[in-house]
């Protein structure tokens, strides 16, 4: 029986590496992505540099909501039936 149990042990250690990777790579995002999300919050409004750690969140939710409310802005204005507009006619599209 100890030896079953030192075989399970081992065993454990042995598989517990395999399984301890912090994030999946399927969900990465890239380091330009990243860059281009700051860049679209800081244009919204958001100042990372300000130094005001109370007001943190309140201000970086409200350029994300800024940026959310132009998204769907834009996706209305464009979408028209499903379909953007492109101001041309091509018959079979």
């Amino acid at each position: 029986m100890k030896l079953f149990a030192c075989i399970a042990v081992a065993a454990s250690v042995l598989v517990s590496p395999v399984m301890a990777f912090a994030q999946s790579s399927s969900s990465s995002v890239t380091r330009a992505e990243v860059r281009a999300d700051l860049a679209a919050v800081e244009k919204a409004g958001y100042n990372p540099t300000s130094g005001d750690d109370a007001t943190y969140p309140a201000d970086i939710q409200a350029a994300e909501a800024k940026l959310a409310s132009e998204r769907n802005a834009n996706q209305a204005r464009e979408a028209v039936g499903g379909t953007k507009p492109s101001g041309e006619s091509a018959p079979g599209q």
